[in-house]
């Protein structure tokens, strides 16, 4: 076992080699289906389970991203379900907010105390809008995102029976996103035959802020961008995650480089730990490609729910600890 228990020295992390892509895979595997990396609640575990806490673990589970994010994003442009309007405006949103957010993490959050504080909050409103879909309000959803939903599960059981219960590898033709409209007001496309749109200078407002929180967090936005375009924008889940994973790989690109490059005062250590965050990607590459695969046969309300109640503890743990310290 002593083999294998290894010293990070950018990091000053020693655990076992084999914890950090094993977990990355469990996490990724259910947050991929819903369009988010895992990278939101891989640096809790960091921060908690290997205290590593300095603003240079922000910069560490960005190259989780650039690492495990492209096996879903394979995926998803395989299967036609890649938005591509929707993720060049989420990119030219969050790119300017992720070089804002690296100055807030140095300036104003370098302590582990208040940064905890900050992830907590941040957690709690991902949580909470989640979980916000199953109430009555949110319930009351048009026709047209009912037969969807009823439409997409009746046709990938279809295509599993067909198969001898192998998960089918494509989607029919009237299963990829197809582009209608592109304008400075408005972007519409088409999915299973139903018109889907959305305010292309809202998206990109909510990019942005969202840019700002992602910079500071460690994480390139997905998971506050996905769970936005569904309960907000009305997106269905099953659009908006290949394009909210391509936006979070991106942006996790220049984060990286803005936490590699750009020096910080007061003798912080911001540079990543390419050999920890690489092996958290590792994981996470099999379980995004995983979790992309199974999407398709996962009703969204599991997927939401999941998601919800980790998060949600998770922070009300990170805001109880702030207030007791």
């Amino acid at each position: 076992m002593d083999f294998f228990n290894v010293l990070f020295p950018v990091s000053g992390v020693q655990t076992n080699v084999l914890i950090p892509p094993l977990v990355a895979l469990v996490v990724s595997f259910f947050t991929s289906m819903g369009g988010v990396s895992g990278a939101f609640l891989l640096l809790p575990f960091q921060m908690s389970c290997l205290n590593y806490t300095s603003p240079s673990v922000s910069g560490t589970n960005f190259i989780f991203n650039i690492v495990a994010i492209p096996s879903g994003v394979y995926r998803y442009l395989r299967d036609g379900r890649m938005a591509w309007p929707l993720t060049w405006v989420v990119i030219a949103g969050t790119l300017p907010g992720v070089f804002i957010g690296y100055y807030l993490r140095v300036l104003y959050l370098p302590d582990p105390t208040a940064f905890k504080m900050f992830v907590g909050c941040v957690l709690l409103y991902i949580g909470v809008r989640l979980l916000y879909e199953f109430t009555g309000k949110a319930r009351e959803k048009t026709a047209a995102n009912k037969a969807l939903e009823k439409k997409f599960s009746e046709r990938a059981k279809e295509l599993k029976k067909e198969q001898s219960s192998r998960i089918a590898a494509g989607l029919p033709a009237e299963a990829v996103v197809k582009t209608l409209s592109v304008s400075v007001r408005r972007i519409e496309y088409e999915f299973w035959g139903e018109r889907f749109s959305f305010p292309t200078m809202g998206m990109f407002l909510l990019a942005f802020v969202v840019g700002i929180i992602g910079g500071t967090y460690g994480i390139g936005g997905g998971a506050i961008i996905a769970p936005f375009c569904v309960a907000v924008f009305h997106l269905p889940v099953y659009t908006i995650a290949g394009a909210a994973l391509m936006g979070t790989l991106i942006t996790s690109v220049a984060g990286v480089a803005f936490y590699s490059i750009i020096p910080a005062s007061g003798g912080l250590t911001t540079a990543p730990d390419w050999p920890l965050g690489f092996l958290f990607g590792i994981g996470g590459f099999v379980g995004i490609y995983l979790g992309a695969r199974f999407q398709k046969f996962v009703p969204q309300r599991y997927i939401k729910l999941i998601l919800g109640v980790i998060i949600v503890g998770l922070a009300i743990n990170y805001i109880r600890a702030y207030f007791l310290s």
